[in-house]
């Protein structure tokens, strides 16, 4: 080994945003949706179903979380 000493940069100070801020922030491109809070949703699904509704968004040009949202909004609307 040489004695070469290598230098790093001091740590970044800022702290990076929690996941509730990050979706806080996002804008819905929907004009469906009002414009409000938003709120996650976990679910679980088998992996064949993710496939089809990926590959099916993929060739439309949409997210999965659009459709998934308009889908929930069809079936239970405004609170």
């Amino acid at each position: 080994m040489s004695g070469k000493k290598i230098t790093f940069g001091s740590k970044p100070t800022k702290p990076a945003p929690s996941a509730d801020a990050w979706v806080e922030s996002r804008s819905v491109e929907e004009e469906v949706f009002p414009a409000e809070k938003m709120k996650r949703l976990t679910i679980d699904i088998p992996e064949s179903l993710h496939k089809s509704i990926k590959s099916a968004c993929a060739l439309r040009g949409t997210k999965i979380a659009d459709e998934v949202r308009e889908l929930l909004y069809d079936k239970y609307g405004k609170a």
